[in-house]
Formats: structure tokens, C-alpha cells, sequence
């Protein structure tokens, strides 16, 4: 069974080359989401499938999309 990678903000950051403050934005329009997060330091976690989310972001943002529109088509609509 292949074990899941997880990741703070800090770390989808670096991976993905956006700003924290974009990637709270992003959690803030509910274009991604976390997978849980700590009851002590109440950090937030995400996983592989976050990443994947914000590359498909970047990608949409590339073509010129609005965030209005990249939402809908993170929810499942066409482009």
C-alpha cells in the first residue's frame, strides 16, 4: 500500500510556487480544501490530491480563466 505524502500550507507553497496568502485565498473561495487539521497548533493538512488541484489552478489561470469560472470548473463543469 503506497503511503499518502502530506503537506502544510508552507509545503504546497513551495511545491507549487504560489504565495501562502494565494493558497489561503484559494482555501477561502473553496477552490481546494484540507483533508484535516491539528486540534493542538490547528494547522491545516493536504495531501497528493491538493497539489493536483493546484496545478490544475495554475493551468486555468494560464489560459486567462477567472477564478469565477476555474470554481465552476473545479466543481465540475466544462470550460
Amino acid at each position: 500500500m503506497e503511503e499518502k505524502s502530506i503537506y502544510l500550507i508552507k509545503d504546497l507553497s513551495r511545491l507549487s510556487g504560489l504565495s501562502v496568502y494565494t493558497i489561503k485565498y484559494y482555501l477561502k473561495l473553496g477552490l481546494i480544501n484540507e483533508i484535516s487539521r491539528s486540534q493542538g497548533t490547528n494547522f491545516r493538512y493536504f495531501d497528493d490530491s491538493t497539489l493536483e488541484e493546484l496545478k490544475k489552478i495554475i493551468e486555468l489561470r494560464r489560459e486567462k480563466l477567472s477564478l469565477k469560472k476555474i470554481q465552476y470548473v473545479m466543481h465540475g463543469g466544462d470550460v
